[in-house]
Parts: structure tokens; sequence; C-alpha cells
């Protein structure tokens, strides 16, 4: 906890609404964030601006319990959520992203940026919604049903316009790991939510948290919800030929690939026919 509070702490973008919610530790997390508010509060003294801490510690019914009360108290126009553990991945990355949201043309309902891996042995693997290294303006996203049956968007590294919750609702605290998924889900996929993404380096993400660990339980909710919303015959499909879209997909990036297996599969089509014709 220490080293994400602190690095909010040293964020050179002030107007920042830093809300704490914890779940009534024993461990000595609230002397913690009691020397972190002190720290704020002695930076902001010098600077006559400043973070404005709130916090409260109180047992919970669990993680998503807790966004949902962090979320309830925000008063800003963008809400980010960085967990216990995870890390600002720089000083000014909080202004930059603000600085892309300020200039943008239109009003941007949830910016991305990247989040850098942190594993077990230190190393940084970094993941990025698009892989050229000039999008410094913000793209929109193209997200479908299927990114979500596949996968997700880096949400950890997601500025979320706080009334999008109230439209939407809040984290669904019947699940362990996969109500933000959910959430995300009904944004952008159900809803009409268009994600932009910015080449920005926003969180150090702890590789070793409950939803990079127990894939089997992420995979049992993920599923549960979708039979509820994707009709059976659909889910089927998706079942049957997911892995051969990922490949298409992925073969489309590559367009000298694409023509081979394109060619190939016109090639196929056309004996397939012919051996029809002929019976």
């Amino acid at each position: 906890m220490r080293k994400t509070l602190a690095s909010v702490a040293s964020q050179t973008y002030r107007n920042i609404e830093h809300i704490i919610i914890d779940g009534g530790s024993t461990d000595g997390s609230v002397d913690v964030i009691k020397e972190h508010v002190n720290n704020v509060e002695g930076v902001n003294e010098l600077r006559n601006e400043g973070i404005h801490v709130v916090w409260s510690s109180e047992p919970d019914k669990g993680i998503y319990n807790a966004m949902n009360k962090g979320i309830k108290k925000a008063t800003g126009e963008y809400v980010w959520i960085l967990n216990s553990g995870d890390c600002v991945a720089s000083v000014d990355t909080i202004e930059r992203m603000m600085n892309v949201i300020a200039g943008a043309i239109k009003n941007i309902p949830l910016l991305m940026g990247n989040i850098l891996h942190v594993c077990s042995d230190g190393r940084k693997k970094c993941e990025k919604e698009r892989q050229s290294d000039s999008v410094m303006i913000p793209q929109p996203v193209d997200a479908s049903m299927f990114t979500f049956y596949r996968g997700t968007i880096p949400h950890d590294a997601a500025f979320v316009r706080k009334d999008l919750f109230e439209k939407y609702g809040l984290f669904d605290e019947t699940m362990q790991i996969c109500a933000d998924w959910k959430l995300y889900l009904n944004m952008i996929a159900l809803g009409d939510v268009v994600p932009m993404y910015v080449n920005i380096d926003v969180v150090l993400f702890d590789m070793t948290g409950i939803s990079n660990t127990n894939n089997e339980l992420r995979l049992l909710e993920r599923r549960a919800y979708l039979k509820g919303i994707i009709p059976a015959s659909v889910l089927k499909d998706y079942e049957q030929f997911g892995n051969d879209i990922s490949i298409m997909q992925r073969l489309h990036r590559h367009f000298w690939a694409y023509c081979i297996v394109w060619f190939i599969e016109r090639v196929l089509f056309k004996l397939e026919k012919w051996n029809i014709l002929n019976k």
C-alpha cells in the first residue's frame, strides 16, 4: 500500500480527489494512510494547492463493495480506480491523461492508456491497445461483444467519466473477480460508450492479484453471465469459431500472411465446388 499511496502523492497534477477505502485492516494499513495524509497535507501547504484526501476504514463485503463505496464518495468528473499494490506509472501520468481529455474536441467518456505488468521477478511487460508508438492523439477502440467474449479492455488503465456509473450502475458485488469486466461489457458492447485510447503508460499492475491467479473462477463467472445475455445458438458459434476469429484478426495485421491464407481458402473452395459438380 505504501508505494501505491506514494505514487499518487508524487503526481505533478494536483487537482486530485484521492479516495482511500480500507476494509477495516488491523495490519498497520491505517497508520500508513494517516502518514500519507500528513505527507500530502504538508506538500499542499508548501504549494498552496494540492490533492484532497478522503479516507475511511471499516469492514466491507469485498473488493467491489469497496470500489462502489469510493465511487459514491467521488465528486470529480472522472474516476480512476487504483488497487492497493498497483502504482501510477510515472509522476506526470495523471497530468498527461487529463491534458488529453481537456484537449479533446468531444467529451471523452472513457480514456484508456497502457498497463505495465509487473511480474514476480520485477520484469515489466507493456500491454498496449495499439502497437504504434505514435498514438498520442486519442483514438477510438474497436471493441465488440467478441472483445469481451475472448478477454476485456485494459480497464485498470481507464479514466471513466463518473456519470457513466450513474447510467450503467456500479460494480456487481455478487461477483468475486469479474464485476469490472461485466460493467465495461455493459457500457461498451451492450451500451453506447465508445472507449478511446492514447499511448500513455498509466499503471504498474501487480500480477500477483486475485484476478490473475484464479483463472478458473474468472472463466466461470464470465461464462455464467454470457449465458444470460447471449442466445444459446449464438454462444455456440462463439465457442466453435472463437479461436478461428482470433487467428483471422491476427492475420489481418500481416497483409502477406492474410493474402496467402485467402488464396488457399479460395483454392479449397473451388476444389470443393468442382467435386460437388462432378459427383
